[in-house]
């Protein structure tokens, strides 16, 4: 006879997509509480990015500037990004505390919690999609083979990254409530280094005098998720004229930076060897979430 085991402990995130059915009513749980009491309901989840949508478009795209073309596009492209990550990030620290009776009373894998976090904020991209292609189309979008490519491996990335994140930070903020506060920080931090509100273009030649910084600014899985994004939404997007019918591959080349897919598909393997690590931290400390809630 083998040495006896918990069979909460046993599956981790395994456990998580076997019982599935438990996962779709934490993730139904989770969207009915945001909108809860609400005169809209879900309606709210289309009329605020058609509301940002327009934002930016008046404001930055007819205001501000004119020497970037379908300057709403780039920056709301990669908003769905950032809103993604801001959501997980914020929402997956607080995943187990905010579930701690559960977690004190019913024999299920604990991972179940963050990465029900992640599914709501999945849920909640979906919307910004359907008014980022609607807005793509009424401003000429007309995309090539790659920026399919481009969305899944951005889309693939966010997730993937998101998860581990979201594994790990909801672990430690049982142990460490500073983790949080910590997240608000990184959060804001992330919404003004990521080229969201400028482009890549833009920040590229101060990087460049420091090609290890230059690196690693693309090699975050955040800006990589961000730049696909803008191929898949924005790049296509540029107006053609009768002198270069299809500026895709001259808008690639000044605004993305080299080898942009290959850095995407390493930026994905490694965020499944992430999710690995995170489910082994999480899995050492998870016998002791009952304790310290």
């Amino acid at each position: 006879m083998g040495p006896l085991q918990n069979p909460r402990q046993a599956g981790g995130l395994r456990d998580v997509f076997r019982r599935r059915y438990l996962l779709w009513l934490l993730i139904r749980k989770e969207v009915k509480v945001r909108y809860q009491g609400s005169f809209l309901g879900l309606a709210w989840s289309y009329v605020q990015p058609i509301v940002r949508f327009c934002v930016y478009y008046f404001i930055a795209n007819l205001i501000i500037s004119h020497d970037v073309p379908n300057r709403a596009l780039h920056i709301f492209s990669g908003m769905v990004m950032l809103q993604f990550f801001n959501t997980t990030l914020s929402a997956g620290a607080k995943a187990v505390i905010k579930n701690k009776s559960l977690v004190r009373k019913i024999n299920m894998p604990h991972e179940m919690f963050p990465v029900a976090s992640v599914a709501v904020s999945i849920y909640n991209m979906f919307p910004m999609y359907v008014v980022l292609v609607i807005g793509d189309f009424i401003c000429g979008w007309n995309p090539d083979p790659m920026a399919g490519v481009a969305a899944v491996l951005a889309f693939a990335i966010a997730v993937v990254w998101g998860v581990g994140l979201a594994v790990i930070l909801s672990a430690a903020n049982v142990f460490i409530r500073d983790t949080s506060n910590i997240v608000d920080v990184v959060n804001t931090v992330l919404r003004w280094t990521a080229p969201v509100i400028y482009t890549y273009s833009t920040i590229e030649p101060k990087l460049a005098e420091h090609p290890w910084l230059n690196q690693l600014y693309i090699c975050n899985p955040f800006n990589a998720a961000v730049m696909l994004n803008n191929r898949a939404f924005w790049i296509p997007a540029f107006p053609s004229t009768p002198e270069n019918p299809n500026p895709i591959p001259a808008a690639v080349a000044a605004e993305m930076p080299p080898h942009l897919f290959e850095r995407g598909f390493i930026i994905l393997l490694a965020g499944f060897v992430f999710v690995g690590v995170a489910q082994l931290i999480f899995s050492r400390f998870d016998g002791r979430f009952a304790d310290k809630l």
